[in-house]
């Protein structure tokens, strides 16, 4: 497993629910339908991340940026990353709810990022972005051939699930570094593994419960 300054694990539900299908299925249609393309939303954020990010380290400094970033910028990935993990069939829980009953991501700021510097971070993100969308359509075709699964057995293999987990592992870290939590740029690696053991572990299912 990589060290790196952003930790993102999961666990894959014992069991999924069937309808759950059908509302990612009317999420994505009115999503859609209300924003365009959701690549594009996808694509928005990689933008406005950073933007934002920029904004409130000219505000308030980075140290300041670091220390309340859990009632901002960190909050808000996480909710970004949940949403994803929902789509993205890794857990049955709406991101409506709090991430940190689904998932665990951590984040160990370092550096002392400036506004100018956070922005320059849209282009140096480049080649992370490339890769992702590559990688995009793999999970994307596997997202299908597991919700094709879920209908018929309510669960899907857990190789599938390990590629899925290492996709949204690499858009973690990539979005913290966009972010600028974190000075080290993030590493081309495929982590599909659990970052967590022990008594880290969240519990399988949908009633999953934060780490302690």
């Amino acid at each position: 497993m990589t060290s790196y300054g952003v930790t993102f694990d999961i666990q894959q539900p014992s069991h999924y629910d069937r309808t759950q299908i059908a509302i990612r299925i009317l999420i994505i249609i009115v999503g859609s339908i209300l924003v365009g393309a959701v690549g594009w939303v996808h694509g928005a954020l990689y933008l406005a991340i950073p933007v934002l990010a920029a904004i409130l380290i000219s505000q308030k400094g980075a140290q300041t940026y670091f220390a309340e970033s859990e009632q901002n910028m960190a909050m808000w990935l996480r909710y970004i990353i949940a949403a994803y993990a929902y789509l993205g069939l890794l857990t049955d829980k709406l991101p409506n709810e709090d991430p940190s009953q689904t998932l665990r991501f951590e984040l160990v700021p370092s550096g002392e990022p400036t506004p100018g510097g956070v922005l320059l971070r849209i282009i140096t993100a480049i080649p992370h972005y490339i890769v992702l969308a590559i990688l995009g359509v793999v999970a994307a075709v596997l997202i299908l051939v597991a919700a094709i699964m879920i209908l018929v057995n309510e669960t899907f293999p857990s190789g599938i699930y390990d590629f899925l987990r290492g996709y949204l592992r690499w858009e973690a870290r990539v979005l913290a570094y966009l972010a600028g939590f974190v000075q080290d740029y993030p590493p081309f690696v495929f982590d599909t593994g659990s970052e967590m053991t022990g008594a880290q572990q969240l519990p399988p299912g949908n009633d999953a419960a934060p780490a302690p």
